[in-house]
């Protein structure tokens, strides 16, 4: 049983939790999150260096993006996956289990990402905002499967009312990644194209799985701390049993 299933009692979102079990779930999953990752993110790798000219440049954006998109669910479905304690699918199941919503997945990407961007761009306290109510849009999608806009609006309500600390959950992963970008950029810098090629990749390995998590660990919490069962299909357990003499819903 995780920290985030509703027997704890927790029902605060609280930062530091939140981190802490992000890291948590990264320990103990290391053997699916980072073979998963070395794969996907090496072909991700190769195909920028092949297409890297031009309008091939293109394709490899594509890639890029659909490779992520996969990755980020792979790691929605591991988390809800091991929320009772222990984990029952293999990484082709979890990655299998993303294809249904990943054309979703993809434009409700471009989207929030297209928005926040111009927020960023244009004034910085609006991006921030997009930033926040859309912390968990892709675990929406994933679990949820609702339709592109209603993924917007169901992110919006699970973040309401814990807006701060989501924020503060964001801000401490930027900082973290922040560090881990000023290193990479030394070692780059200091090994060469070759060697720094392949710092970077290992370093983007090594830190995919946490923003990955910290979504899919939000939302999870998220849920609880609204006093919805932490997946959907825990929902059965919380149905009172019918009374005496009736036949129950």
């Amino acid at each position: 049983m995780t920290d985030l299933d509703l027997d704890s009692g927790a029902r605060r979102v609280e930062p530091g939790r939140i981190i802490s079990e992000v890291f948590r779930i990264y320990r103990e999953q290391a053997g699916v999150l980072l073979p998963v990752a070395i794969v996907l993110f090496g072909i991700n790798a190769l195909v920028g260096y092949v297409l890297r000219d031009g309008a091939l440049a293109i394709v490899a954006i594509i890639v890029s993006l659909v490779i992520a998109t996969f990755y980020q669910g792979m790691v929605v479905q591991l988390v809800r996956d091991v929320i009772d304690g222990r984990r029952d699918s293999s990484a082709g199941d979890l990655l299998r289990s993303v294809s249904p919503v990943v054309m979703t997945l993809i434009i409700v990407s471009i989207l929030a990402g297209f928005a926040t961007g111009i927020g960023l761009l244009l004034l910085i306290v609006p991006g921030l905002y997009l930033l926040t109510i859309w912390a968990v849009i892709a675990p929406v999608v994933v679990v949820e499967q609702p339709g592109v806009f209603e993924s917007f609006g169901r992110s919006r309500a699970l973040v309401k009312g814990h807006g701060w600390q989501v924020f503060g959950v964001i801000v401490l992963v930027v900082a973290l990644l922040l560090v881990v970008g000023i290193v990479t950029s030394i070692l780059i810098d200091a090994a060469g194209d070759a060697g720094g090629s392949a710092i970077g990749w290992a370093l983007n390995v090594l830190t995919a799985p946490i923003t990955a998590l910290v979504a899919a660990v939000l939302y999870f919490a998220l849920r609880v701390a609204h006093g919805e069962p932490a997946r959907p299909e825990d929902a059965v357990q919380w149905m009172p049993p019918a009374a005496p003499g009736t036949l129950g819903p």
